[in-house]
C-alpha cells in the first residue's frame, strides 16, 4: 500500500479519509489497480466491513466507483474502487478490451484482496457495481458466497445491451451484419498486428453498416444529438473527464463485443441468495434492465427508484445518490 500521489480523481476529495494506493492480482494474472478507503477515526486492530466496487463501464476508480468508495468509508466502511483487467491502471498488454468472465473474475480478486487484509472482516464483505459492471457484481454474487450482500446501481446488462441493443431495438439483420464485422476486425488486427479500436454497443448508419469511430465520445457534442449521448458527454467529458478513462478519452477495443455475445452475463442470478439492492433512476434509460434484473432476483431483494434521477445523475450527483439507503444495507446484512 501507499499513500497517493499526483491524485487524479475527478470528485471533491476529502481530506480526513485516508486513501491507498494498492495493487492485486485475479486468477488470471492480471494485476488490478485499485484505491483503499479507510474509514475516518480507523482504528488498529479493530476488524471492519468491507465493499468492492466498480465501475461505470469504461469509467476509472477515479471516477464515480471512486465517489462511492470515499462515500461509504465516510460512512464506517472499509472500501476498494478498482480499475478493471486492460482498463485504467490496471494490467494488460492489449488495452481496453472488456470480457464478461475477467471483469466478473475482478470483483472476485476484490474480495480475496480485501479479506487478507488484518483489518477486515471476512464474513462482512460486500460488492457493489455502478452502470455496466453492475451486471458483472450480480454475476459474480451468483457463485461467489464470500460476497455477503450485494448492490447496484443504475445497473445495466452490458451482454443484453451489446447482443439485442438498447430497449431491445436490434434487429436479426444487424447482429448477423455484426458477426461479419467483428470478422473483419480480427482479420485486420492479423494483417496490422494490431488491435483496432471500435464500439462495443455497435452503431449502424443509415444504410444498415457499421459505424466506425477510434473515440467513444466527441470532443464536442453535435447539435441534435440524442438524449443518452447528451448525458454521457456532460459526464464522461464535461464534469468527469479523466485521460485513462475509456469513455472519457478513448474507445474500447473493437473486439469487445465477442465475448459478450458468446458468454452472457446474469444467467444464474435467480440463485443468488445473498441480500440483494437494485438501484435505478426513474428517469434513467437503463432503469428497465434494473427492473429487469430485479424481477428474476429471488428474496431478500429490494428495488430503490429514484424519483426524477437519469443515469449518470447516480454516477455524481450528491443530491440524488441514495448513501442513506446503501449505508443502511450493507450495515444491516453485513453485521
Amino acid at each position: 500500500m501507499s499513500q497517493l500521489a499526483n491524485d487524479t480523481r475527478v470528485f471533491k476529495i476529502n481530506p480526513k479519509i485516508d486513501v491507498q494506493n494498492v495493487r492485486f492480482e485475479n486468477r488470471y494474472g492480471f494485476i488490478l489497480a485499485g484505491h483503499l478507503y479507510l474509514p475516518e477515526n480507523f482504528e488498529n486492530g479493530k476488524k471492519y466491513a468491507a465493499i468492492a466496487i466498480s465501475g461505470p463501464f469504461g469509467a476509472v476508480k477515479e471516477q464515480s466507483s471512486g465517489l462511492y468508495a470515499q462515500t461509504l468509508a465516510e460512512r464506517g466502511f472499509v472500501t476498494l474502487a478498482f480499475d478493471q483487467s486492460m482498463t485504467g491502471e490496471s494490467s494488460g498488454d492489449r488495452r481496453n478490451v472488456a470480457s464478461p468472465d475477467i471483469f466478473v473474475e475482478d470483483f472476485s480478486a476484490a474480495v480475496d484482496f480485501l479479506g487478507s487484509q488484518k483489518f477486515v472482516d471476512r464474513e462482512k464483505i460486500g460488492a457493489l457495481g455502478i452502470c455496466g459492471l453492475g451486471s458483472h457484481v450480480l454475476t459474480a454474487a451468483s457463485i461467489d458466497v464470500r460476497i455477503k450482500a450485494v448492490a447496484t446501481s443504475v445497473m445495466y446488462d452490458m451482454a443484453e445491451s451489446m447482443w439485442d441493443g438498447l430497449n431491445h431495438s436490434k434487429t436479426e439483420a444487424q447482429r448477423n451484419k455484426e458477426k461479419e464485422y467483428l470478422a473483419q476486425i480480427r482479420w485486420e488486427e492479423v494483417d496490422k498486428g494490431a488491435q483496432v479500436g471500435g464500439y462495443h454497443e455497435l452503431p449502424f448508419d443509415e444504410n444498415g453498416n457499421p459505424v466506425r469511430s477510434n473515440k467513444l465520445l466527441p470532443e464536442e457534442l453535435p447539435e441534435g444529438a440524442d438524449p443518452v449521448t447528451t448525458e454521457f458527454f456532460n459526464y464522461y467529458v464535461k464534469r468527469a473527464y479523466h485521460p485513462r478513462s475509456i469513455n472519457s478519452a478513448h474507445i474500447w477495443d473493437a473486439t469487445s463485443p465477442w465475448g459478450y455475445y458468446n458468454f452472457p452475463l446474469q444467467q444464474r442470478i435467480e440463485k443468488i441468495t445473498q441480500p440483494k439492492l437494485i438501484v435505478t433512476g426513474a428517469k434513467a434509460h437503463s432503469r428497465y434492465m434494473a427492473e429487469e434484473a430485479y424481477e428474476r432476483l429471488t428474496d431478500p431483494k429490494e428495488l430503490v427508484e429514484v424519483p426524477n434521477a437519469t443515469h449518470t445523475d447516480l454516477y455524481d450527483q450528491m443530491d440524488k445518490i441514495p448513501f442513506d439507503k446503501f449505508e443502511e444495507f450493507f450495515k444491516e446484512k453485513l453485521k
